[in-house]
């Protein structure tokens, strides 16, 4: 190499060394941020939010200096921001040629007098250069009503005049009642179970609107679906007269578990019109216990329906029905059906008199050859009957009695509603469609009028 081109070589690397060192100070420096909005779902008051994050890319091949990163609403503002590790806003921050910071953001919504969802703004601003960035801020905060480990102890009703948010527990407790009116919205924080030793009613209406929903409180993505959002609802062994009409359960852990007869003779739950989906272990346990199922939906549980240890139960007009989705890998029969319960070892058998009629039992293809299976021991009473339903077996379980069985594709409508959690009404051409027989029926799971000749499963094709 001659000399004189070693010499410049030095002096430009001296120079482009110089130059990544120094600052850029024109206002015209190039940033950029992975999004220019931050958006948060409904967010209760008083109940902080899951934390997102933007980063500010300094797109320059000179450090950049940040004079401030800074909430611009001020301290009054229900949003907080850490800065690269340090909390509150931040003032002579520097970044390093074609690198970045993070701006982690939270939010905390204050009471307000308003009952339905409201907007909050604001934004965060990045000054440098002497002009002015904005990064936008925006969530849906709602007031609601909001019990801790809390105790029913006689007559309460709830009303949907604003939501109830659920933390650690609520106890129905024995010879006492909780009536949830039309419409209501009760979210339960990831350790809240619902426990009922007395008696549950939950009353909602057809229309989407005046469903009562249950679910878990966070309510933000990616966490709205997610399954085992809360533990679900527990018919505990002293429990009665349960009702749960036009309702949807969904995210739980296990979504309702009735245990043991009611001691009055009386069925412990009646479930009529009613959703229980995307839960992670199952949609419905009856242990030795009493289910009177109409117009139900249960879809994409772990495992859908476990009836153990015998008990008495009627479903008419069920759709049980399991696909993976984006949560849950579908590996379980959508129905298990048993006199049996073992416990350490122990295998008792108990009396079972089960009935399914106008039902369909289905799951995605290739993943479980026989949705239904059915075990019997000892001699206990064993009576399982099936009727005019769907199902997908590769092998009729025995020691059942069934009639008028079609093996074939319900033909689901499977439209996407949100991350493969499908709608389940029929096709048109649906081998269900008038597959059922009349039981006296004459609503569907929307509310809608049945036929003479009913369809299979909780949807009548319109």
């Amino acid at each position: 190499m001659k000399p004189f081109t070693g010499l410049l070589l030095l002096i430009l690397l001296f120079v482009y060394s110089c130059k990544k060192d120094s600052f850029i100070t024109s206002s015209d420096a190039e940033i950029s941020f992975s999004s220019d909005t931050l958006f948060y779902d409904t967010v209760f008051s008083t109940v902080g939010s899951v934390t997102k994050f933007i980063r500010i890319f300094n797109n320059n091949d000179q450090k950049l200096k940040l004079a401030s990163v800074e909430i611009a609403g001020g301290s009054s503002s229900p949003f907080r921001i850490n800065v690269d590790g340090t909390p509150g806003n931040a003032n002579n921050l520097e970044i390093l040629p074609n690198d970045s910071l993070y701006v982690f953001v939270s939010v905390q919504v204050n009471q307000s007098s308003q009952d339905l969802p409201f907007i909050i703004q604001d934004s965060i601003r990045i000054r440098f250069n002497g002009t002015e960035r904005y990064v936008q801020l925006q969530a849906w905060g709602q007031n609601a009503v909001f019990l801790r480990n809390h105790i029913v102890t006689g007559n309460e009703t709830w009303t949907n005049e604003k939501p109830y948010v659920i933390l650690e527990r609520l106890i129905v407790n024995k010879d006492a009642k909780l009536t949830i009116s039309r419409g209501s919205r009760i979210y339960f924080h990831a350790n809240a179970p619902l426990l009922v030793d007395g008696t549950l009613e939950i009353r909602g209406d057809k229309a989407d609107s005046l469903r009562v929903i249950l679910q878990g409180d966070r309510l933000d993505d990616p966490y709205r679906n997610y399954p085992g959002a809360w533990p679900g609802i527990y018919l505990r062994k002293d429990s009665h007269d349960n009702l749960v009409e036009y309702a949807v359960i969904k995210n739980a852990y296990q979504g309702i578990v009735a245990d043991e007869l009611s001691g009055n003779g009386l069925p412990k739950l009646l479930l009529n019109q009613s959703i229980i989906q995307n839960c992670f272990d199952a949609g419905i346990i009856g242990i030795h216990s009493d289910i009177r199922a109409t117009n139900t939906l249960v879809a994409n549980c772990g495992k859908n329906i476990i009836l153990a240890f015998g008990g008495r139960y009627e479903f008419n007009h069920l759709t049980n029905v399991g696909y993976s989705n984006a949560f849950i890998a579908h590996k379980s029969p959508v129905i298990s059906i048993t006199n049996v319960y073992e416990d350490a070892g122990a295998v008792f058998v108990g009396d079972l008199n089960a009935s399914f009629v106008n039902c369909i039992f289905w799951g995605e293809d290739g993943l479980v050859k026989d949705e239904v299976v059915v075990r019997k021991e000892g001699n206990s009473l064993f009576a399982v009957k099936f009727e005019n339903s769907i199902w997908k077996v590769n092998s009729p379980p025995a020691g059942i009695t069934s009639a008028a069985m079609k093996n074939q594709d319900p033909l689901f409508n499977l439209v996407e509603t949100d991350k493969r959690l499908y709608d389940f009404r029929l096709k048109d051409n649906s081998p269900a469609i008038s597959a059922g027989k009349s039981t006296g029926l004459l609503l569907d799971l929307d509310g809608n009028a049945r036929k003479p000749i009913p369809d299979a499963g909780a949807y009548e094709r319109q």
